[in-house]
């Protein structure tokens, strides 16, 4: 049997102890081999810290992010227990650094925000919630960390967890927040109850994070999306090849059917599912996320970058979009700029045509006749497309409501967007 697979990350202010948070939880999972440790050993003891391990240093594996005892990439750690795998994205405090917790938080299923239970709920802790709301991520833990610095106080844990409710309130799409007392250091409530708060009778962090749905688990809950990826022809070599034509993606999202009625999008053609094969085979039925090659009854004109669906439930067409776009490049956003703009399999040229407010992270409130998106900032913005795309708002589907903006001379990535609407 196997098991199934839970995407999280970790974010907060810088100092919240995220890396020693990811440590202690692979650590004491027994998730981390003896060569590892070992070299974690010299590593703190090189730091100062004799006879004590930096368990930080399990994350934290570039020499300036040693050096200054910070995150600055986004690390990724695999580990698994016998009731789940999991993939941990440890992003950065640092604001400077917001370009890469939104990239370590676009694939999560649950986003993990540290307070440091001394200074309180600071603006990146509120900054990085929001993002997490913004990307859709529907289960949010707050790890109220560092409670062995206010002597594992019942009545300091209720202040933060008011506090942070009061700022909760505002962050739509989290379906469900849960509040943990821990200390990442001495292990409090990570994978093992602690002594120190006999108050807190709630999971322990390791506990909360085996229970999680999956948002996958329930491909019924959103319509079927399948962007076709490839076009399979097979050499004259290959028996039957004359007749084969088969479409190959990943499935978005929903499930398909052999016998199936299916559009084509853009484009509008009609036909029906005439088989649905796989490595291992043809099957009757496909549900996300599975990788799959679709034979049509009809011989339509389908390419790369198209989407196939349900008529009765096709998403929006359109050329003139509004999303929210996080910017991660030091040349800013303005309107009349030129991107290429990625969606699903399908590429475009973009142009911006307005840029209409800034979001402040403070109050969640959008700063109306915004004039530019600069480095890490997030706002609305109108643009054009060259050719149609097919797409749903990122809030009812992550998938295909999100793209990528991408520099045409540099090649670099510069803004990850969030459709909200057609213009």
């Amino acid at each position: 049997m196997t098991l199934d697979l839970l995407r999280f990350t970790t974010a907060g202010s810088v100092d919240d102890g995220k890396s020693t948070l990811i440590g202690r939880l692979l650590y004491d999972s027994k998730q981390v081999f003896e060569d590892q440790l070992a070299h974690v050993a010299q590593a703190s003891e090189r730091r100062g810290g004799e006879g004590t391990l930096d368990l930080a240093l399990l994350t934290d594996g570039l020499r300036a992010e040693r050096e200054q005892g910070i995150t600055i990439d986004v690390a990724y750690r695999y580990f698994a227990t016998a009731k789940r795998r999991f993939i941990i994205a440890d992003c950065p405090g640092h604001r400077q650094y917001t370009r890469n917790m939104v990239t370590g938080a676009s694939t999560a299923d649950v986003s993990v925000v540290l307070i440091d239970a001394r200074r309180g709920v600071l603006e990146q802790s509120k900054r990085h919630a929001f993002i997490s709301a913004l990307l859709g991520i529907p289960q949010m833990v707050v790890a109220i960390n560092k409670m062995d610095l206010v002597d594992y106080s019942q009545q300091r844990y209720e202040e933060l967890l008011e506090e942070f409710e009061g700022f909760a309130g505002k962050l739509a799409g989290v379906k469900e927040i849960s509040y943990i007392p821990m200390s990442a250091l001495n292990g409090d409530n990570v994978v093992e109850r602690s002594q120190e708060m006999p108050w807190y009778e709630g999971p322990v962090l390791l506990d909360l994070l085996e229970q999680v749905e999956v948002a996958y688990d329930h491909p019924d809950d959103k319509f079927a999306r399948f962007p076709v990826q490839w076009v399979i022809r097979p050499s004259a070599n290959y028996a039957g090849a004359r007749d084969y034509r088969g479409y190959a993606g990943q499935l978005a999202s929903g499930a398909l059917r052999r016998g199936d009625e299916v559009a084509v999008l853009p484009g509008g053609g009609r036909t029906r599912i005439a088989a649905i094969d796989t490595y291992d085979g043809e099957l009757e039925e496909a549900m996300a996320p599975m990788s799959l090659t679709l034979r049509l009854e009809d011989e339509l004109d389908v390419s790369r970058g198209e989407l196939i669906c349900h008529p009765d439930e096709a998403p929006t067409v359109a050329r003139e979009l509004q999303a929210d776009i996080c910017w991660m490049s030091d040349e800013a956003l303005r309107p009349g700029s030129r991107y290429v703009l990625k969606q699903t399999a399908r590429n475009a040229t973009a142009v911006i045509d307005a840029v209409d407010d800034l979001l402040d992270v403070h109050t969640l409130e959008r700063v109306p006749a915004a004039q530019e998106l600069a480095l890490n900032d997030i706002g609305r913005v109108r643009l054009r497309t060259s050719t149609p795309l097919v797409f749903d708002p990122y809030t009812s589907n992550r998938r295909t409501g999100s793209f990528i903006l991408i520099d045409e001379s540099s090649n670099a990535t510069v803004g990850a967007g969030m459709i909200a609407t057609a213009s």
